[in-house]
């Protein structure tokens, strides 16, 4: 069966993850960034999304999660339900169908990851615009629409402004081994995980 694409969906839960990896494109080749049109999206639109992905075969579809709107409920029960939904692999073979699906969890969110391209931190963040704030001393950021476009990438205005991307990984498997070590349920990210497996075993940022 000719369906299946060796390659990988990532999903994103809004305007910043869709502008962030667009602008890795360059460095991974074999991504599509969805949804085309970058908006706050729901579990619900995301699991449809999710639905969408595997018929349309592709084999990884990653899943970028913010943690601080996963704080409360509804979400979090909603969340949870959906982990559980794609814990295992889809297969159906019949259609040419084989699917994993994963989730990658950044707290409280994906800015903290920007922030790891110039240095570590493990303070809590009372809310997203402490974090924003923070982020900020180090380099200019907005979180707009605008700003994403005009500043043509946000991967590469990052480390034209003295940021690494290699620092950003090692900083986030740091809060990650500091989560799993010392039960930390803040201040995280599993972006540094979700990039080794995009790389692959003979890809090289």
């Amino acid at each position: 069966m000719g369906k299946q694409r060796q390659t990988t969906l990532i999903l994103g839960e809004g305007p910043t993850e869709f502008y962030y990896f667009k602008s890795l494109c360059d460095v991974y080749k074999n991504i599509t960034i969805k949804p085309d049109y970058p908006k706050h999206t729901s579990i619900k639109e995301l699991e449809l999304k999710i639905e969408e992905g595997v018929a349309m075969g592709y084999n990884h579809i990653f899943c970028l999660i913010d943690m601080d709107t996963k704080d409360t409920e509804p979400e979090r029960t909603q969340y949870q339900k959906l982990r559980a939904k794609y814990a295992k692999p889809i297969a159906k073979p019949k259609k040419g169908i084989y699917c994993n699906v994963e989730f990658f969890e950044t707290h409280r969110c994906t800015e903290i990851f920007f922030l790891y391209y110039f240095r570590y931190t493990s303070r809590p963040y009372a809310d997203q615009e402490a974090l924003i704030k923070d982020l900020n001393r180090d380099v200019a950021y907005q979180k707009t629409t605008d700003f994403f476009i005009k500043c043509k990438g946000l991967h590469s205005y990052f480390e034209r402004n003295g940021g690494s991307i290699e620092k950003a990984l090692a900083n986030a498997n740091r809060s990650m081994d500091e989560k799993v070590e010392g039960g930390r349920e803040y201040t995280y990210s599993e972006l540094g995980i979700l990039m080794e497996k995009l790389k692959g075993p003979k890809k090289k940022l």
